[in-house]
């Protein structure tokens, strides 16, 4: 069974190592909301490093060989995962219907990364990743990372049943990681490109390094 890496938009470990660095204190407008948005995706980061760490440990093992300590383990650390995520999805919604998409100037570089990051892990509601996304690609580079629209764009396209453009999204089958359906493969790093993205192989080991092998047949 292919494993989707539904996980592997962690801010710190890929988007953000492809971004100048933002600014610890940056000039924004709203301080207060950077400062909120900053504390929600903190917890949304521990409880994905949770998880990934426990499937480095044991992602070697098969579902159907996980004991039931594992597999309750596992259903723990998912549970911490989906409530962070409605948490700050509700959140997000409300505070997108007010101000529009939560761009740099607004809540700081570090500031429109996170709110950029919950969209991401929004799943349970396409419509609103939709809308973001809309939201996003109508600014300027100057107010939201190329390279986030590029993430989104492949989550928002999936869940509607279409072919990602960017390879962002990938999933492993039987051990081997590898980029879920792409429209138009051949030309994709001169997409990433034009995104301020690594190449599909780079990208490919930085998932490899992050999960460990999945758990083969």
């Amino acid at each position: 069974m292919p494993r989707f890496i539904s996980l592997s938009l962690l801010l710190l470990l890929i988007t953000a190592v492809q971004a100048d660095d933002p600014p610890k204190a940056p000039d924004v407008k709203e301080p207060a909301m950077r400062e909120e948005i900053l504390k929600r995706t903190k917890v949304d980061q521990d409880a994905r490093f949770a998880i990934i760490n426990w499937m480095k440990a044991n992602g070697s093992i098969g579902k159907e060989k996980q004991t039931d300590e594992q597999k309750a383990e596992y259903a723990k650390l998912s549970a911490v995962i989906k409530q962070a995520d409605t948490e700050n999805t509700k959140w997000l919604k409300e505070v997108i219907e007010k101000h529009g998409w939560l761009t740099f100037s607004l809540v700081g570089k570090d500031g429109g990364q996170s709110a950029w990051l919950m969209v991401q892990h929004a799943d349970a509601d396409p419509k609103f990743q939709r809308k973001c996304l809309d939201l996003m690609t109508k600014l300027p580079k100057t107010e939201v990372s190329p390279a986030n629209v590029a993430y989104l764009t492949d989550r928002v396209l999936l869940a509607e049943g279409k072919k990602q453009l960017y390879g962002t999204q990938f999933t492993t089958i039987d051990g081997k990681s590898q980029p879920r359906p792409m429209e138009d493969e051949k030309n994709v790093d001169k997409r990433r490109a034009e995104m301020g993205l690594s190449t599909l192989a780079e990208y490919a080991k930085q998932i490899e390094q992050m999960y460990g092998p999945a758990p083969k047949k």
